[in-house]
């Protein structure tokens, strides 16, 4: 099946999914030079959100070793996803280099697989932090061309291989928790101005256990949430591991485990979806996201700095007050608080106006 949108007229853009059929390129994306500049707006609205809501911009390499992955109970719970990276046999490079035709690598003549392709960009964030006190809340965003085996691939709604902007938040829950909801209210505003309709409804990650607490939780908290469009396409999501990821990565914020948050966002889904309600005219689609990102951006309210503020909270186990030194308290003999003498007080009038 081909997902073709868009036409030749000017103006309009054209962006192709191929699928199905075991075809060479079966769940690849083709975007032309307007569906390209789409995508590009878009990951720039996006990356700005991260940065303004205090985010590094971090690249990440392009591979996740399989250990690492084991470490985050990959194997576990996504094993069909996996897309592994491999190189032909020393003992199989002759051989290759005088076939007069070559359709597909046998397994027998690759070696091991030690590496494998990302399905989502965030694991490289908390892998990276591995081993690591956190003084504060840490915010990243990153994209990453992410690859997933499916049982199927349609247009550029299930790609094999896809776009990925993600923006991180790693610390105390209360703080994860603003960062997730701050970014619902934004995208609730850029979809609404966007004028593109979608449905929030809660989904699942397998991320835990079926039978441990944690599943429990999951099934009485949403732990993700997608915005789904009229057609069924899952443009972004919010996603709250709880501690997972600073369990299996060692993170910790105030001594214990921090929690994590990812915000997700599936470029190729955007350019499908304002393909659709733009009836393929995709510069007008990124006029309209430029339009409404700069209407968004204004009416985002300035930084109530809920993170800063969750940091400044004493971490659980730290003290309320700062411990008292030597020095400290007055000498023995001496006052609490230095002696008031007349004209330290406001007049009368004066001090009506304070009330």
């Amino acid at each position: 099946m081909r997902g073709d949108v868009g036409g030749g007229d000017r103006g309009h853009g054209h962006a192709r999914g191929d699928a199905g059929g075991g075809r060479p390129a079966a769940g690849l994306a083709f975007l032309d030079g307007p569906a390209t500049a789409l995508l590009r707006t878009l990951d720039d609205t996006f990356l700005r959100w991260g940065l303004e809501a205090g985010a590094e911009h971090q690249t990440f390499p392009p591979v996740l070793s399989a250990a690492d992955l084991h470490s985050l109970d990959y194997f576990q719970n996504f094993p069909h996803l996996g897309v592994a990276t491999s190189r032909l046999r020393p003992e199989k490079l002759e051989t290759y280099s005088a076939a007069q035709h070559v359709g597909s690598l046998p397994a027998a003549d690759l070696t091991d697989a030690g590496y494998l392709l990302p399905s989502a960009a965030c694991y490289s964030v908390y892998l990276h932090l591995r081993d690591t006190e956190l003084d504060g809340p840490r915010h990243v965003t990153t994209a990453a061309h992410c690859f997933r085996n499916e049982e199927r691939y349609d247009g550029l709604r299930r790609l094999w291989g896809f776009t990925m902007r993600e923006i991180v938040c790693v610390g105390t829950t209360e703080v994860v928790r603003a960062h997730l909801t701050r970014h619902h209210e934004r995208l609730t505003r850029f979809l609404r101005q966007l004028g593109v309709r979608t449905e929030r409804q809660p989904a699942t990650d397998p991320f835990f256990q079926a039978g441990g607490s944690r599943a429990f939780f999951q099934k009485v908290e949403p732990v993700k949430e997608e915005y789904v469009s009229l057609d069924g396409t899952a443009i972004a999501s919010m996603n709250y591991h709880r501690n997972f990821f600073g369990e299996r990565c060692r993170i910790t914020a105030g001594g214990v485990p921090a929690v994590t948050g990812c915000v997700a966002f599936g470029l190729e889904r955007w350019v499908g979806v304002l393909t659709a309600t733009f009836e393929g005219d995709l510069e007008a689609a990124r006029t309209a996201v430029l339009r409404a990102a700069d209407e968004e951006s204004a009416a985002e309210p300035p930084p109530t700095d809920d993170d800063a503020q969750a940091s400044e909270r004493p971490a659980p186990g730290e003290p309320l007050l700062p411990e008292l030194r030597p020095g400290d308290l007055p000498a023995p003999g001496e006052p609490l608080l230095p002696e008031l003498r007349p004209g330290d007080l406001p007049a009368a009038e004066s001090r009506s106006a304070l009330r």
